[in-house]
């Protein structure tokens, strides 16, 4: 059995290939330079870096290897659309020509389409690697307050709006007041632009979109979004149960709770202001 990873950048693509490789598949891995992890050189079984705009280097690469069925994993920032160093080829061009607009999905979708008509099926990442979907719960033994927690209710109203439109997935709030909200930047640099216009405290809730499609851009936290949120002397952290990713989740937590954060999975309605310890479910 073999199995493609498009590789984009973070620890996802790194988790992804192990948990293939222990499943018993082979693991042909195309890796956007200057984006994905150095790692993957020796994890993947085989690897080939691609300049992130040859999207025609990228379908042939798997095809020539006879791959008929990928993963997407990690970050791609659509910002790599306005920098210079992105040569897209003929058929990046014809593809965003296609676009109606340049949205996440719109693009994520065409070049999914684009992959299935050469034979190439896109796989849900999360049924492929279900440990890395976030439990509903409090997973820290530190939980919001009443407080907090209507500032999770809060954020996640405004959070599934922005979903809606395709602007994010996270937004930072603090009584009942958004601070950031995530757009082109990502959800580092929105938590830490919010860490700038509070005195700490904020909430942080990152939710997948009202219509996610699971096998493309589903919320992920990691290490780097904890370390983000120390900096900014956040306070929680609430991302949507079951529809998100928490990566390396119990070293994750442990740092939480070393720093005095509450984590905690969260569902549409389900914004109490207590829970029982005991209540995590996985």
């Amino acid at each position: 059995m073999q199995i493609g990873l498009i590789a984009g950048g973070g620890e996802l693509p790194l988790i992804v290939t192990r948990d293939a490789r222990e499943q018993g598949y082979r693991v042909v891995t195309v890796a956007l330079e200057d984006i994905a992890p150095a790692g993957l050189n020796e994890l993947s079984d085989e690897i080939r870096w691609v300049n992130p705009g040859k999207f025609g280097e990228l379908i042939e690469t798997l095809k020539a290897r006879n791959v008929r069925k990928a993963i997407m994993a990690g970050k791609v920032s659509k910002s790599l659309l306005y920098k210079s160093k992105v040569l897209p080829d003929m058929r990046a061009v014809k593809l965003l020509f296609s676009l109606k607009d340049r949205s996440d999905d719109s693009i994520l979708k065409a070049i999914t389409e684009e992959l299935r008509g050469e034979g190439i099926e896109v796989i849900d990442i999360a049924s492929f690697s279900p440990h890395l979907l976030t439990p509903e719960g409090p997973l820290t033994r530190k939980r919001p307050s009443q407080e907090q927690w209507k500032d999770i209710a809060y954020g996640w109203r405004i959070a599934k709006q922005i979903g809606l439109l395709d602007i994010g997935q996270t937004v930072v709030v603090k009584d009942r007041a958004v601070l950031a909200v995530e757009a082109i930047e990502g959800t580092d640099e929105a938590i830490r632009r919010a860490g700038q216009w509070s005195d700490g405290g904020a909430v942080v809730v990152k939710v997948s979109k009202p219509h996610q499609d699971m096998r493309l851009d589903v919320p992920v936290v990691g290490s780097t979004t904890l370390a983000t949120m120390i900096e900014a002397r956040a306070s929680v952290l609430a991302i949507e149960a079951f529809r998100s990713m928490i990566l390396n989740r119990q070293a994750l937590l442990t740092e939480a709770e070393e720093a005095g954060i509450a984590v905690v999975g969260v569902t549409d309605g389900a914004f109490p202001a207590e829970r029982p310890l005991g209540s995590t479910r996985t």
